[in-house]
Order: structure tokens, then C-alpha cells, then sequence
């Protein structure tokens, strides 16, 4: 039976899936307490009490909770930076401040757009809602601008804090990985030279390629 810290939420959530990845990266032993979103059941008032919010994902380690995925995997870095990828969120300060600045662009810049391509994209054909077609028009080309920053920063860097894998690129793969399958939006980064380096590394990891064997999984 799998023991060590709990993650609420369903894995195919984004969130989700990058506490996953980093707690893969980690080696740090967990166990996915998952539960299905569109029946309300991340209202629930015993859920509530660790997820104020009623979002995922939650997160338990003996008798600490956390919610908010970024800052997990932060929590899960420091506690544990001897195990695993000892360098995922860096060994020094300015090596952790450079992931730190990649991780609030990727936050601010990235996600907001890529986060609105999949539900225009993925989630509201699942939910019979009908697409917004101007909503994902504005969202690629907002995206679009974001990528062309990255490529042009990745030609000179082979990861974006630096020439290791870090938490500032594990937190982009979730999003990414749905918009290069399920939204079919792959060109988007392959038409990139330098960002389709970066995600075909990335995305090559054995820890994410675990990582997606829960998001399947659980779709």
C-alpha cells in the first residue's frame, strides 16, 4: 500500500499533475486521494478545511496541509532537497531566484492564456459548452507572444533558469502537455525551433512520462 504525503485532486487536473511530476523528481513516496470535480465533490465541507477554496489541489504531510501547486512543489523542494533531483529548485540563491522569476512568468504569462485554450479547447466539448472561437483566437496569439520571448531566451539558455532542469520548466509541462495532444495545438511549440527543443527534453523525462501515466489514468 503506497504511504508517504497526500495529493487531493484528480490527476488529470494541471495542478495536480505538477505536484506529481515534482514529487517523481523527488523520489518522495505518495498517494493521489482523487475525487470527481464535476459531481462538487471538492466542495465538501471536510475538503474545505484544508482547500479553503474548494480548488486542487490539497496537500498533507503528517499534520501540515498546503494547497496552491507552486507553492507544494516549492515545500517539496526545500524538505527534501537531499533526495531525488537534488538541483529542481537550485542549490544556491541566485540560481533559486532565477527559477523563482521563471516560475512567477510562467504563472503571470503562460498560463492564463494556456489555461483558457484548454477549456475553450478540451474541457468544454467534454462539458457540451459551446467555444468561444474569439476567446481562443485572443489566447493563441496572447500564448503565441509568450513562446516567441521563450524561444528567442532559449537559444541562449538550454532550460529557462539556466543549463539545468528546474521547477521552472516542470511547471510548464501539465499545460503543455494538453495543449500539444488533447488541444491539438502542437504547433505552437514546434513551429518554435528553440521551445521545441526544450519541450521534446522536457517532456522526455522519466518522471513526467510517470507523471502522464496518472493523467491517462484518470481521465
Amino acid at each position: 500500500m503506497a504511504t508517504g504525503v497526500k495529493v487531493y485532486g484528480p490527476p488529470d487536473s494541471t495542478a495536480v499533475t505538477r505536484v506529481l511530476a515534482c514529487l517523481l523528481e523527488k523520489d518522495v513516496e505518495f498517494q493521489v486521494i482523487s475525487f470527481n470535480m464535476f459531481k462538487g465533490e471538492h466542495k465538501n465541507p471536510d475538503y474545505l478545511k484544508i482547500q479553503p477554496f474548494g480548488q486542487v489541489p490539497a496537500f498533507e504531510d503528517e499534520n501540515i496541509t498546503l494547497f496552491e501547486s507552486r507553492a507544494i512543489c516549492r515545500y517539496v523542494c526545500e524538505k527534501h532537497a537531499d533526495k531525488g533531483n537534488r538541483g529542481l529548485y537550485g542549490t544556491n540563491p541566485l540560481v533559486k531566484a532565477s527559477i523563482d522569476q521563471w516560475l512567477e512568468v510562467e504563472g503571470h504569462n503562460f498560463n492564463p492564456p494556456s489555461s483558457s485554450l484548454i477549456y475553450q479547447l478540451v474541457l468544454a466539448p467534454m462539458m457540451k459548452i459551446e467555444q468561444d472561437q474569439e476567446q481562443i483566437k485572443q489566447n493563441e496569439d496572447k500564448l503565441a507572444k509568450v513562446l516567441d520571448v521563450y524561444d528567442k531566451w532559449l537559444g541562449d539558455n538550454q532550460f529557462l533558469a539556466g543549463d539545468e532542469f528546474s521547477l521552472a520548466d516542470l511547471s510548464h509541462l501539465p499545460n503543455t502537455q494538453y495543449l500539444v495532444g488533447a488541444a491539438e495545438k502542437a504547433e505552437l511549440f514546434t513551429s518554435r525551433k528553440n521551445v521545441a527543443r526544450w519541450w521534446g527534453e522536457i517532456s522526455n523525462r522519466d518522471s513526467w512520462k510517470r507523471a502522464t501515466d496518472y493523467m491517462q489514468n484518470s481521465a
